[in-house]
């Protein structure tokens, strides 16, 4: 089992496969998603039919999990019908507009005309096929609480609500957890992948934060930043947000926070915190790491500094510990911060799910300004097979700077596996990166 041989993998940073070597691989996780995730999810949450209707360039989020890596648009209009015909039978998977993704969409066509569908056309044969197959329930993608849940447009559902009919128009629900997780959702293929795009992230951040990229009195913030792009662009990567870079300082016996608006040099003695992801093969990863620059004579960063950092891992441990599957991200996060307040530790925490998507399908666990829960969006439970970013911070006081509070902000990526266990994708950072 892959979740066992976690501590075996090596941690040397890899490349890329080949463009086509990575759509073989997607196109296989996408196959792993139709026919096994699928079909449990339409029957969890008790719909026989799934209706997901995109535009060109207009296109539901939950359209590019749901179609090969090869495909990056609609095609004019694309339909897709998901119609359960029972556990023997299985799913049936049509395409009405578009291709067969792979010969994994039997592309559905007018038997009396055969030719590209347009327009009305597409509306028509849709009544056509709901008509036939006579679902009780027809899954639309409507929500005001999950965004990934709400990819049908206001023109496309009007149209939709037209053209199936009074009778059909009655069956309509809005099914939001079943977009929310079949995105949430990762094949177990996805993480020897996952991991090697982590040994990546750690890789570039070892590299930003050491004299390869940092000169202390001469290189800015901004420097390390577009350093952070450049190395995304050089390794085939892509990113969902651009890198941030904060620096604390002493200043005399205080703390400085320095704007991240404008180029600021890099000194000894400065604490830096960077932000980063990167994407590849519809994957994206979102890593927060701790630096301190050595002033002349020292080897490691100061206790008190080095404290600060243990107070944000003791609180990374405590929320893992709770996020157990069945409960909820607002149920996981009271408890956590109950636990860490106990501790008399000064911390927030904010973790998200992570996967198709920077900030994921599934459970938030607070929001920086939302300590109390966040309705609706907290409420998703944990389930297996799901991947989380750790995010969260600490303020710890400096005695040396009249106890200013010093801010350690700490994100990893890490991993529900079907046995319900939470581990880290590849590994936490354990002490702060030194720049010499």
């Amino acid at each position: 089992m892959w979740w066992l041989l976690l501590p075996l993998l090596a941690f040397g940073a890899e490349p890329l496969p080949s463009l086509r070597e990575q759509a073989s691989i997607q196109q296989s996780w996408l196959q792993y998603r139709l026919e096994k995730n699928l079909p449990a999810l339409l029957r969890k949450h008790g719909v026989d039919m799934w209706v997901v209707s995109s535009r060109e360039y207009n296109e539901d989020p939950v359209f590019f999990s749901l179609v090969s890596p090869t495909m990056f648009a609609a095609r004019r209009r694309t339909i897709y019908v998901f119609f359960d015909r029972g556990p023997e039978k299985g799913v049936e998977r049509l395409a009405l507009g578009g291709g067969s993704q792979g010969g994994l969409y039997e592309v559905y066509r007018d038997p009396d005309s055969g030719i590209e569908l347009w327009g009305d056309q597409q509306w028509m044969l849709l009544k056509k096929l709901i008509d036939a197959r006579k679902p009780k329930k027809i899954a639309i993608d409507v929500s005001q609480t999950h965004a990934f849940s709400d990819g049908l447009s206001a023109g496309e559902r009007e149209q939709l609500e037209e053209a199936i009919g009074e009778e059909n128009r009655k069956k309509l629900v809005r099914a939001e957890e079943l977009p929310l997780e079949y995105v949430a959702l990762r094949p177990p293929e996805m993480v020897p992948h996952y991991q090697r795009l982590m040994e990546n992230v750690h890789s570039i951040l070892s590299r930003a934060f050491s004299r390869e990229v940092i000169e202390p009195g001469k290189t800015t913030d901004q420097d390390v930043i577009w350093w952070l792009r450049q190395e995304n662009q050089k390794h085939g990567f892509g990113t969902w947000f651009q890198p941030s870079l904060r620096i604390q300082r002493k200043n005399g016996r205080s703390l400085q926070l320095l704007q991240e608006d404008q180029p600021t040099v890099i000194e000894r003695g400065d604490v830096l915190w960077v932000d980063y992801g990167l994407t590849a093969m519809r994957l994206a990863t979102d890593t927060q790491h701790m630096g301190y620059v050595l002033r002349e004579g020292e080897d490691v960063a100061p206790v008190a500094i080095q404290k600060a950092l243990e107070n944000s891992k003791k609180m990374q441990d405590i929320v893992m510990a709770h996020m157990q599957v069945g409960k909820t991200g607002n149920e996981v996060l009271a408890a956590a911060l109950q636990e860490i307040r106990a501790l008399g530790i000064n911390g927030t925490v904010y973790s998200h799910p992570i996967g198709d998507h920077g900030h994921g399908a599934g459970p938030l666990i607070g929001l920086w300004d939302r300590q109390q829960g966040v309705p609706g969006r907290g409420d998703v439970k944990v389930v297996p097979n799901t991947w989380f970013s750790i995010e969260l911070s600490s303020r710890t006081k400096i005695p040396d700077w009249e106890n200013a509070e010093l801010f350690v902000g700490m994100e990893e990526d890490a991993m529900v596996g079907p046995d319900g266990k939470i581990r880290w994708v590849l590994r936490r950072q354990e002490k702060f990166h030194l720049i010499r």
